[in-house]
């Protein structure tokens, strides 16, 4: 069966969903695993559109269910490693001094967040994986922080199920409409990334309110 040329929705043969949809088509599960690693080291690809689009063709029969759950969520954990590594590598020396160079900014900040990573680490990278946007980006930390691999790994794995089977089983269930999964699950992304730029603009206003405040006592 060809994927691209049969009850797909929404002209799947271009876009994002076309390019996913050809790499299921060839490949099977392994490019679905592609796919999904893809979108953790790149998070403008989404996985609401890849996801669910796994899903409706192993409802085809392109590739089996358990095939899909699996190689997506090894995709995951592939994606998740890469940037462990990268944010590893970069290391919390060079993370500080990045970090002293930025306005409105104290190294006290970054060493409070530290900590907090610290004792809550866990808790981030397993539900950050349920999480859109940050599903990718909490990789990063983890590795700045050192988290044992083995953890990350386990971690990363068990929460990335979760999201994966969630997606891959609406696709599955909604057959030739999977392609709502992307809609409503566009409108979480949305609000998340709204909360968090005005979390930041909350932040950068207290921070420029409070070196305004300093230098007046000074003065």
């Amino acid at each position: 069966m060809h994927l691209t040329s049969q009850a797909l929705p929404s002209e799947p043969a271009g876009g994002i969903a076309g390019w996913a949809a050809d790499l299921v088509d060839t490949m099977g599960g392994p490019g679905a695993g592609l796919a999904i690693a893809l979108e953790n080291l790149f998070p403008p690809l989404p996985s609401e559109v890849i996801l669910p689009l796994t899903g409706f063709a192993a409802g085809q029969g392109v590739l089996s269910l358990a095939s899909a759950l699996f190689w997506t969520t090894l995709g995951s954990v592939v994606g998740a490693v890469v940037l462990y590594w990268i944010g590893r590598l970069f290391g919390r020396d060079r993370m500080r001094a990045i970090w002293a160079k930025l306005p409105l900014v104290k190294l006290s900040d970054l060493e409070r967040t530290e900590a907090w990573f610290a004792k809550h680490g866990t808790k981030a990278v397993f539900f950050g994986r349920m999480v859109p946007i940050f599903r990718s980006l909490v990789s990063i930390p983890a590795g700045v922080e050192r988290m044992p691999l083995p953890v990350m790994v386990t971690l990363t794995m068990l929460g990335s199920l979760i999201w994966n089977s969630v997606l891959v089983l609406a696709g599955y269930w909604l057959g030739d409409q999977w392609d709502l999964v992307e809609t409503y699950v566009g409108i979480v992304s949305k609000a998340v990334l709204v909360l968090v730029v005005l979390a930041l603009a909350v932040y950068a206003t207290v921070r420029v309110r409070g070196h305004r405040r300093a230098k007046h006592r000074r003065v």
